[in-house]
């Protein structure tokens, strides 16, 4: 269990206290407790866990205001420090993407650049091995120290350098880069000669590729990037990719055009991803709900395909094609209605690993997680014979997000 989700001293004291508070006060005023009041105290309780350094509990108790209790003093305050909890939670992922992608970078580095070398022995594969991931480690976390990065800022960075890649490999490809004729009918086999791509240019184009991408993040990163338009940005660049490739196809384009026009395609993508996160409220859910409508159409195309059995490809792939693009316009059309703010929800859920605390046990996107169980304030309905309403403070224990 993370040391972050265990209920910490100063936290069960401060439960202890507001829970206190609520059942040694006399009945009367309890049941003529008003809305605003009720709000009012839950934003002190959330006050007092946001200044003993309890982010997480602090930023499920502003949500519960600004949510349960709309219009009063309280939850306009509430939204104002979720966002600034939101931004501390941010720049907190940000450090731990940054670290993490560069360590897997730096191992991955460690087996293109002896590859790239055309090293052949053992020994350059291991010392690779060896340096790479904490010199990828040491490197991302000196980038996370030089410069405070929120969450979208560091994806920003690492999709640059994943991206670049990419890239580094499709035109190495496309440009046929590194590929020598081979002269087979002088080894005695039929084939008078074919060519042959020279792996060590493959790999010096994709290192190459990462790094200008990697420089390409950190330019692109001065500016503040909400997770919503890094995540659009990225799901953007893949699915401009496949729509490269498939028009392609349709239009009889073979061999290295079609790597070519995927990879020009993908670029266009990740430009327009980035500007429609940037300029419509698109949260980094909404936009992965979104790519997931699409794929979901994409494969619905593929089972029809392999019912129908089309003779043509050209049929199959224009029927795949047209589904991906309806699933796309229909989760789109199906989110159109999440008009939480500038990022807020969807870009608050992306900033930390794990769901908001609130309940014992929560899952939330296919995540289960332990927290501290909140206490939620609720006005009962008076028994038979009892006059006034009740206040009953709830302790949640289980919480499942679909």
């Amino acid at each position: 269990m993370n040391s972050a989700n265990r209920l910490r001293p100063p936290s069960l004291l401060a439960l202890l206290v507001l829970f206190s508070a609520a059942a040694s006060a006399p009945r009367p005023a309890s049941a003529q407790l008003a809305r605003a009041d009720t709000a009012a105290v839950l934003l002190a309780a959330a006050r007092d866990f946001d200044d003993r350094g309890e982010g997480d509990i602090a930023a499920a108790l502003y949500r519960h205001v600004a949510d349960r209790f709309p219009g009063t003093d309280a939850a306009a305050f509430a939204l104002g420090r979720l966002q600034g909890v939101t931004a501390r939670r941010s720049q907190a992922g940000g450090e731990v993407e940054l670290k993490v992608w560069s360590a897997l970078y730096g191992i991955w580095q460690g087996i293109a650049v002896p590859i790239a070398a055309d090293a052949e022995s053992a020994e350059a594969f291991g010392m690779g091995l060896l340096l790479g991931g904490p010199l990828g480690f040491l490197a991302g976390r000196e980038m996370a120290r030089s410069r405070p990065r929120s969450l979208g800022q560091a994806r920003a960075i690492t999709w640059g350098g994943t991206w670049g890649a990419i890239q580094g490999w499709g035109w190495a490809k496309a440009l046929d880069l590194g590929k020598v004729g081979r002269d087979y009918a002088n080894l005695g086999y039929d084939v008078e000669s074919e060519d042959v791509e020279a792996t060590e240019a493959v790999f010096a184009s994709m290192i190459a590729g990462g790094a200008a991408g990697i420089a390409g993040g950190l330019v692109w990163a001065r500016r503040e990037i909400t997770p919503g338009t890094a995540t659009s940005a990225m799901l953007g660049s893949l699915w401009g990719m496949w729509f490269g490739f498939s028009t392609a196809f349709l239009a009889d384009v073979e061999g290295d055009g079609l790597i070519a026009a995927s990879m020009l395609a993908g670029n266009a993508g990740l430009v327009a991803g980035a500007l429609a996160g940037s300029r419509l409220p698109l949260s980094r859910g909404r936009a992965r709900i979104i790519s997931v409508g699409g794929v979901v159409g994409a494969f619905g195309g593929l089972g029809l395909t392999l019912i129908g059995q089309p003779d043509d490809e050209k049929a199959a792939m224009s029927l795949i094609l047209a589904s991906s693009v309806a699933g796309l316009a229909v989760a789109s059309a199906a989110t159109g209605g999440d008009r939480d703010g500038p990022n807020e929800r969807g870009d608050a859920a992306g900033a930390s690993p794990l769901p908001a605390p609130g309940a014992l046990l929560s899952w939330s996107d296919g995540d289960w997680a332990f927290s501290t169980p909140l206490p939620s304030p609720v006005l009962e309905s008076p028994r038979r014979g009892a006059d006034g309403h009740g206040l009953v403070w709830k302790f949640p224990l289980v919480k499942l997000r679909f």
